[in-house]
C-alpha cells in the first residue's frame, strides 16, 4: 500500500481531521524564544500576502509542571486565543504543551480546549538541558510508555472534535527506542505525528536524516516531517526522503519569510525559474519596521528580538548582511528604522 493510498484511508477512519489534511500541509514550526505571538504575526501575514497562507501554526510550548494553568498564561503564550486562536491573516494556532505529568497535562489541555484552542500538540522534541533535566521534551522518548499515558490521558479529556497530535524527535541520544516510540504513538489515539528528523544529541546539527522518518509512514495516522528545509531543494529532498508529503517548517521559514511560497512553487513553476525571489527586500523592509513597532515588555527587549532575526536573515539576504553591520551595537529602534528604510533608498 503506498503512502497516498494508506492516507486516504486513514481520513475515512478519522472524519474531524479530514479538511485538514486534503491537501499537502505547510505548518510554521513552534520555535521557543523566537516564534512568539509577534513573529507569528509577521511570518504568517507574509505567507497570507503571498497567497500561500500557512494552514496552521503551533504555539511556543507551554510548561506544565504542578498545577492547571490560569487563563492569563495561556493568553500570555497565544494572544490568539481572544481572536479565535487565529492570527491577524486568519491563520490557526494550536496550542503546545510540554510536560510529564500526565493527568496535568491532560487537565491543563481540557482547559485550553475551553479557551479555544483548535487543537492540542504535545511537544516530546525540546531539546534545551533546562527543560530534559526537569524530565519535559525529548527526554521522554526514552520512556515510551509515559509518552503514551501522556498522549492517551489528553486525547480522553480533549473533546472529540477537537484534534491531539505530538512532535517529536527521532530519539534521544540515538534512535534505538525509536520501534517501541512508534508503538506508543500508535496505540496513544494521537491524530497526527510531526517527526524532527534528528535526534536530541544531534540537535541541530546539519544534516538531518528525514529517510529515517519512513519508520513511522506505518502509523494510520498523517505524519508531517521536519528538519533542515532551508529551500525548496531540500524541501523536496526531504519529502522524497521521508515519504511525507506534509512538511512543517521551522527555520529556514525564519530565515527566508517567502519559503512556503517557494516550496509549493516547485510543481508550479519551470526548473529555470525555481528558487526565485518571491519577497523582495523592499517589501520584508516593511515587515521589519512593522515588527519594530509591534507589543513588547520594552523597546530593550524588542530591539533584541529583532536583532536575532537580522541575524537570521542575514543567510537568505545580502541587504541584511549590510545592514547588520551599521545596527549590530544600535540600542535605539527609532535609528534601526531609519537604518531600515534607508536600506530601500540604496537598492
Amino acid at each position: 500500500m503506498n503512502n497516498d493510498t494508506q492516507q486516504a484511508q486513514l481520513l475515512g477512519q478519522h472524519p474531524h481531521i479530514q479538511q485538514l489534511f486534503a491537501h499537502s500541509v505547510r505548518l510554521l514550526a513552534p520555535m521557543e524564544g523566537l516564534t512568539d505571538p509577534l513573529m507569528r504575526q509577521i511570518l504568517t501575514q507574509i505567507a497570507t500576502d503571498l497567497g500561500r497562507p500557512y494552514d496552521w501554526s503551533v504555539s511556543e510550548f507551554i510548561r506544565v509542571t504542578q498545577t492547571l494553568l490560569p487563563a492569563h498564561v495561556f493568553y500570555k503564550y497565544v494572544p490568539e486565543l481572544h481572536h479565535d486562536a487565529k492570527t491577524a491573516s486568519g491563520t490557526p494556532i494550536h496550542i503546545q504543551l510540554l510536560g510529564s505529568d500526565a493527568q496535568l497535562m491532560a487537565e491543563n489541555a481540557a482547559y485550553a480546549c475551553e479557551l479555544g484552542a483548535p487543537a492540542i500538540d504535545i511537544n516530546f522534541g525540546c531539546p534545551a538541558k533546562t527543560v530534559n533535566s526537569h524530565r519535559g521534551g525529548s527526554v521522554l522518548l526514552d520512556e515510551p510508555a509515559a509518552m503514551y499515558e501522556i498522549i492517551s490521558k489528553v486525547r480522553c479529556a480533549v473533546p472529540a472534535h477537537i484534534p491531539v497530535s505530538a512532535k517529536i524527535r527521532l530519539g534521544y541520544t540515538d534512535t534505538s527506542r525509536i520501534d517501541d516510540i512508534r508503538q506508543a504513538i500508535a496505540d496513544s489515539g494521537a491524530d497526527w505525528l510531526t517527526i524532527h528528523a534528528r535526534t536530541k544529541t544531534q540537535g541541530y546539527k546539519p544534516p538531518a536524516y528525514w529517510d529515517k522518518i519512513q519508520h513511522f509512514n506505518t502509523l494510520d495516522i498523517p505524519v508531517i516531517a521536519n528538519g533542515e528545509i532551508w529551500n525548496s531543494e531540500q524541501a523536496q529532498q526531504c519529502m522524497v526522503q521521508s515519504g511525507c508529503k506534509h512538511l512543517m517548517l521551522g527555520r529556514g521559514a525564519v530565515t527566508r519569510p517567502d519559503l512556503i511560497v517557494q516550496v509549493d512553487d516547485l510543481n508550479k513553476k519551470p526548473a529555470a525559474e525555481q528558487g526565485s525571489v518571491e519577497l523582495p527586500w523592499q517589501d520584508l523592509v516593511t515587515h521589519q519596521i512593522k515588527f519594530l513597532e509591534g507589543q513588547a515588555k520594552n523597546d530593550v527587549v524588542l530591539v533584541g528580538r529583532y536583532k536575532q532575526w537580522l541575524g537570521m536573515l542575514t543567510k537568505g539576504y545580502s541587504e541584511a548582511q549590510s545592514l547588520w553591520e551599521s545596527v549590530k551595537r544600535e540600542k535605539n529602534k527609532s535609528a534601526i528604522i531609519t537604518a531600515l528604510q534607508h536600506t530601500v533608498t540604496l537598492s
